[in-house]
């Protein structure tokens, strides 16, 4: 699709604007982006001159691309949709073991649900469960580092950029080959989180612990029979288009109809983040699409050779642009070095390297992936005092440090 080697410099203009407009517009005019009618209409400006030009240059481009963003809308819309009809609700003890446990299980329930689905799900019940102690900020900091981004590391559903490998042609099981970096990423957070929370857990007053168990409540889940739903999108991605994204959408309606209003209720459910995603990523694909074929072209000229070149700018572009997009765009300047054709045109190791610069290094931003605003804004609403932006992106680069460090020696040493 994008073998056009005469795409003029300047097609890419739209595509810059409109990753900077999401970077920037939030942070200069957050009222007025709040809004996703405001979205729309910045989509739709910067995106309208490239629509123009598919249309008299390459409607096949077009259709390939319409068909992408479909499936990709399709699988992220049902699973916030079906996830958004489960609430787990309840009051644990808030001791380190339990709140370790809790991340735990949200790092593993990424790979099933998405990293969106599993925030959706836990980040009410995590907060609910600490909400007694006073010494908890650093939970919805280690939230969105495990389940909102490490967490979604193996399998498609996991998290956006894997999703789209996936429809570029990534065979389905071979994330599950990034299960030692995954082991390595989410086990390392796991620990950190144990030592830090049980510091933070001794600092507790006795009046702050003796609350936490007065007013533990056990563990109940409303809305389970979504869960049915839950496996019919985890079965559908192995159908051909169109029936994939039919049976997706199919849930979906499913889930809003069959699934009980009260559990929707409970969790806040709005359709405003799933439209603002659909809105949003409608202008990046259309926009990408000359990005994507000048880099397949001439992707060789930025002189990248070697796989932990591609994990550190991947990551680095990652944590300030949108990571599913930044994915899309290293994996075609890999392409584009006609090197070894192990998976989808590339040598494994390159494909590993791009796959978890642009998952772990999402975590390193709130724009980096997508549920990490939707986590700190739900947190802020529970009276959670979360990061500043800057003091975010500090605190969570310094934390996965470690594991980008080990990530750049194995891949140099692997080479």
């Amino acid at each position: 699709m994008h073998e056009h080697a005469d795409t003029p410099i300047f097609a890419v203009i739209p595509f810059a604007v409109m990753l900077a407009g999401i970077a920037i517009l939030p942070l200069a005019f957050p009222h007025a982006w709040e809004k996703n009618r405001n979205k729309a209409i910045f989509t739709a400006l910067v995106s309208a001159p490239i629509a123009v030009w598919l249309v008299l240059r390459d409607l096949d481009a077009l259709a390939h691309t319409a068909l992408e963003y479909g499936s990709f809308i399709a699988l992220l819309g049902s699973l916030f949709v079906i996830a958004g009809g489960v609430h787990v609700r309840g009051d644990l003890e808030a001791t380190p073991g339990r709140n370790t446990a809790l991340l735990a299980i949200g790092a593993v329930l990424a790979n099933l649900v998405g990293t969106t689905g599993a925030s959706m799900l836990l980040i009410r019940t995590m907060l609910r469960t600490n909400r007694q102690r006073e010494h908890r900020g650093h939970i919805p900091l280690f939230f969105i580092l495990l389940v909102s981004n490490c967490g979604g590391l193996l399998t498609p559903l996991g998290d956006p950029p894997l999703f789209l490998g996936y429809l570029r042609g990534v065979p389905f099981t071979w994330t599950l080959s990034l299960f030692p970096f995954w082991a390595l990423a989410v086990g390392y957070l796991l620990a950190l989180f144990y030592v830090v929370d049980r510091r933070a857990y001794a600092r507790e007053s006795e009046a702050a612990i003796a609350r936490d168990v007065r007013e533990k409540e056990p563990v109940r889940i409303d809305g389970g029979v979504n869960a049915l739903f839950l496996l019919g999108v985890v079965g559908a991605v192995f159908l051909p288009t169109p029936w994939r994204e039919l049976v997706m959408v199919g849930m979906a309606v499913l889930s809003v109809a069959l699934g009980p209003k009260p559990a929707r209720s409970a969790n806040g459910f709005t359709w405003g983040p799933i439209f603002e995603v659909a809105i949003l990523f409608a202008g990046i694909f259309l926009t990408m699409v000359p990005a994507l074929a000048l880099l397949e072209a001439r992707g060789g000229e930025l002189g990248l050779h070697a796989p932990w070149q591609f994990f550190l700018v991947t990551g680095g572009l990652s944590s300030v642009l949108d990571n599913a997009p930044t994915y899309l765009t290293f994996l075609s300047t890999a392409q584009s070095l006609q090197l070894a054709n192990e998976v989808v045109g590339v040598p494994a190791a390159f494909l590993t390297a791009i796959s978890l610069g642009a998952v772990l290094m999402g975590a390193n931003t709130y724009i980096g992936n997508g549920p990490n605003f939707m986590v700190k804004a739900i947190a802020d609403e529970a009276g959670y005092r979360t990061p500043s932006f800057v003091r975010y992106a500090i605190a969570a680069t310094l934390t996965l440090t470690p594991v980008y460090v080990a990530i750049v020696i194995w891949l140099i040493a692997s080479a």
